[in-house]
């Protein structure tokens, strides 16, 4: 069973990717968290998780989905998490994880794949980003490979910076970045809900004219402010005038 959590579209083209070369079954863990779903998966062979990276980790409110949901069957799990330049020491959390829920951990791997986080750094324009999909498409045979053979991946790069970034910094990122308060949308809105319909926290709901409007809980994936067809959203200043990334638009 290959679980997958995307923003933009990187993890769901990894995840189809290893699913069709297994044979295995896909779940979107978006769906499952926006819909509040925690009933308990139940894998014949193996699980894959793919997912972004977030300050140097898994997403926080996928590993709380997982922590909530009783994984069944398979005993044995892989993580393939994709990144603009690293996962940190996401490894050592992931293991943890695997503990926590009776599985054997089979690794960690590493996939660049064009960056999305443009609250912070910025998008690739579409042929960059054609170019570091084409370069991590051989990182995938090989993960597939490991997978198909019941190996483990081999261990990533863990440096002092790699272990600062996922453990020191990664508990207070959240608190002083992760915020919904900047994102706006400007008179380009043409209020087809996209937004709404995409934000795996149900934070987003359309005004009576149509206008989005944010809540309080966010986990700044990008779905809204990428994949807006108008690109009438902006995240206060820090998005203005950069290019936006999803990777249906490859």
């Amino acid at each position: 069973m290959v679980l997958y959590f995307t923003g933009t579209g990187n993890s769901r083209h990894i995840a189809e990717r290893i699913a069709h070369a297994l044979g295995d079954e896909l779940v979107s863990l978006n769906d499952r968290i926006k819909a509040g779903d925690i009933t308990p998966l139940k894998a014949n062979d193996r699980f894959v998780l793919v997912a972004p990276t977030y300050a140097w980790r898994i997403p926080r409110i996928v590993q709380e989905h997982l922590r909530q949901t009783e994984l069944r069957g398979a005993k044995e799990m892989w993580f393939v998490m994709d990144c603009g330049s690293g996962i940190g020491n996401a490894a050592k959390y992931n293991r943890a994880l695997c503990r926590e829920k009776g599985l054997a951990y089979m690794g960690t791997a590493q996939i660049i794949m064009p960056e999305n986080f443009i609250a912070m750094f910025n998008a690739p324009e579409v042929e960059k980003a054609r170019r570091i999909v084409a370069k991590a498409e051989p990182f995938i045979d090989r993960a597939i490979a490991a997978i198909k053979a019941g190996h483990m991946f081999a261990p990533p790069r863990s440096s002092l910076y790699d272990r600062i970034a996922s453990s020191a910094v990664n508990p207070i990122f959240y608190p002083l970045f992760v915020k919904s308060s900047p994102f706006t949308a400007g008179n380009a809105c043409i209020g087809c809900g996209k937004c709404e319909k995409l934000c795996p926290l149900n934070n987003i709901t359309l005004q009576k004219k149509g206008r989005p409007i944010w809540g309080s809980k966010c986990t700044q994936c990008m779905a809204c402010i990428c994949c807006c067809p108008t690109k009438a959203i902006e995240y206060g200043k820090k998005s203005v005038g950069k290019p936006r990334y999803h990777f249906e638009e490859l």
